[in-house]
């Protein structure tokens, strides 16, 4: 049944477009009666941190304190074992989150006139903390504007809706829509199958347009009420921030109509998996011009293919962030329609690395290799970490496939273990995204595998109980 929509009635400006400071902050809560604010810092997991607080409050002092500790939660909600990355004196320590007013937005679900901000943390001398997943992107776009590059990045996001689960014993299953009926059959960019959902989608567009989210296409994917979700194309800390907002606003817009929408890489053992692709390239921050092709010819450029290079070497060793949880690996696996190589190729879907058809002003590369369960910072500053050393130490990549490229075999890490031990391996990687928080990473994704093999699966019950 359909939520009901008085919250809707109370029309607010939306998104502020241009606030740049305490002062136009206020005048836009004036303008628009908000009388709360969330406060929130995306963590190691993209999932919101921070505190929720009146308005008068925030005016009066719009710089808000938290514990370190908040970047070292694991996604069950504990803390790993500190020693030999930070002191516990220090977890405890308190960072301190100021507001990006350039994200300052209602949440268009809040009964009451709320707005939301995101925030940067840093230390009490002014320093940057390392671990935000905010800071590790705009590090790598630091060293981009260096050398003159500016990166454009697209997501395209995949998630599916189903039915509510309130046991997790239980399978996931598609839910009812309009029809009264769920999906029994894949129905890849079918109209009707999207339109099952009609009413969700509606809540979704008006939810995402009160924010400033700025979606470009809607398609069925091919999975049972697999949805995919493609954002416009633009700079990669601001496109992040949709798609961690977005995120947010699905599973909100999901809940009013008694569903869940989840970003899990594999939800469904018989389903395909869901991506997060990310479209990129570098255009000259002067004029505009892509970077990838020639303004002459409009051939490829070197750098293109020493973009295309650096990812292709180092897609095994940022396998631990663009596949974070042991349930990413289920959808890393032959016959699930997901890459599962290096490999690259024109217009490819076989392959991890695709070169999409396009004009030369809009050349780009896809990475195909993301799960939808990557925080959206982590994984977009790593790729284009990728590509900023094949383009700095000038690598060339292997010969394009034209061909079905998972016939290869499986070339990229199995496990999070594995991935992990590649990703402490890999130095310039390391060094690029910061020690500090590479260390933390590892530190609270072993911790997250330590929680998981304490499970006993099903598999082990009905197959080793009385087998062996």
């Amino acid at each position: 049944m359909k939520a009901p929509k008085s919250k809707k009635s109370k029309k607010r400006e939306g998104v502020t477009r241009g606030v740049a400071n305490i002062e136009e902050a206020a005048a836009w809560f004036a303008r628009q009666n908000i009388e709360e604010i969330e406060c929130m810092a995306p963590d190691l997991a993209g999932v919101a941190r921070g505190k929720i607080m009146p308005v008068r409050k925030f005016l009066g002092a719009p710089q808000m304190n938290l514990p370190l500790a908040v970047f070292y939660q694991t996604i069950t909600g504990d803390f790993p074992e500190f020693e030999g990355v930070v002191t516990s004196v220090q977890s405890d320590t308190d960072i301190f989150l100021a507001p990006d007013f350039a994200t300052l937005a209602v949440v268009p679900w809040a009964h009451d006139p709320t707005a939301q901000v995101i925030h940067d943390a840093f230390h009490p001398d002014g320093r940057p903390v390392e671990e935000s997943p905010r800071q590790v992107l705009r590090r790598v776009l630091a060293l981009y504007r260096e050398r003159g590059w500016s990166p454009v990045v697209a997501p395209e996001m995949e998630f599916y809706l189903v039915e509510k689960n309130t046991d997790p014993d239980y399978p996931l299953r598609p839910p009812i829509g309009r029809s009264g009926r769920p999906e029994t059959g894949r129905q890849g960019y079918s109209i009707s199958a999207v339109n099952e959902f009609d009413a969700l989608f509606e809540d979704m567009y008006e939810y995402s347009e009160a924010q400033g989210l700025e979606i470009d296409t809607l398609i069925h994917e091919s999975g049972v009420a697999q949805m995919e979700i493609n954002l416009r194309h633009g700079d990669p800390l601001e496109l992040a921030d949709q798609v961690f907002m977005f995120k947010r606003t699905i599973r909100e817009a999901a809940l009013e109509h008694e569903i869940y929408a989840t970003f899990m890489a594999k939800p469904m053992a018989a389903e395909p998996g869901s991506a997060m692709h990310i479209h990129q390239s570098i255009v000259s921050p002067e004029d505009g011009s892509n970077l990838f092709s020639d303004p002459k010819t409009g051939e490829a450029t070197p750098l293109f293919y020493a973009f295309i290079a650096g990812q292709q070497k180092y897609l095994p060793a940022i396998m631990a962030i663009l596949a974070p949880y042991v349930n990413s690996y289920r959808r890393i696996a032959r016959g699930s329609g997901a890459p599962v190589n290096t490999q690259w190729g024109y217009d490819n879907r076989t392959c991890g690395l695709r070169v999409p058809p396009s004009d030369p002003e809009n050349r780009r590369l896809e990475n195909r290799i993301p799960s939808s369960d990557a925080n959206p910072y982590l994984a977009i500053a790593a790729t284009l970490a990728a590509g900023y050393l094949g383009m700095v130490h000038n690598l060339s990549p292997t010969a394009p496939v034209d061909t079905d490229a998972s016939a290869r075999g499986i070339e990229l890490p199995r496990s999070l273990t594995e991935s992990l031990r590649l990703f402490a391996e890999a130095k310039p990687l390391v060094e690029i995204l910061g020690e500090t928080f590479c260390q933390a990473y590892d530190r609270v994704k072993q911790a997250e595998y330590e929680v998981f093999m304490q499970t006993i699966s099903p598999w082990e019950r009905e197959f080793l109980l009385l087998n062996v």
